[in-house]
């Protein structure tokens, strides 16, 4: 079994219940068993600024699945809650993002590990400190490090 850490966000069709039902749907991927998830954070969207705010989170999992495997099934979920990918930084129903499995790296038409700019973005870090105080993003060192880098970056805590 290893450890990865997914990123939950949506700001579409009640975006709260939208990452709360996929975290009880992460735990019903084969092989795979939801550890514990982070609180629920609000955040201004990134790049296409015209939209409604996000709700995000990270959850644990240990799994068995390889990284495109499980991300196989993360993308499956996404597609069961309408998300449609007709642009970059689009609206969405729901994005799940591998963000980290275990400290593997990896650069494929598939998967980028670690997460591509994850170490950016204060709406990931943010709840994976949360979850993880201790966390190493590899390549770019601490999550904390790369949290306080993003200190300009608004996500509010509401559940």
């Amino acid at each position: 079994m290893t450890i990865a850490f997914v990123g939950l966000g949506s700001n579409l069709d009640d975006p709260q219940r939208q990452v709360e039902r996929a975290l009880a749907e992460l735990h019903a991927i084969p092989r795979t068993k939801l550890v514990r998830a982070s609180s629920l954070y609000r955040s201004a969207p990134v790049g296409y600024a015209q939209q409604p705010d996000f709700v995000n989170a990270v959850a644990q999992l240990d799994t068995a699945l390889e990284p495109v495997r499980l991300l196989e099934r993360l993308q499956a979920i996404e597609a069961a809650h309408g998300r449609s990918r007709s642009f970059p930084n689009a609206p969405r129903t729901l994005d799940l993002d591998l963000l980290l499995y275990s400290d593997k790296t990896e650069d494929s038409p598939a998967l980028t590990l670690p997460h591509p700019r994850m170490h950016e973005r204060a709406f990931v870090l943010k709840p994976l400190v949360e979850l993880e105080p201790g966390a190493r993003i590899p390549r770019h060192g601490t999550a904390r490090e790369c949290l306080a880098a993003c200190a300009g970056q608004d996500v509010e805590r509401i559940a």
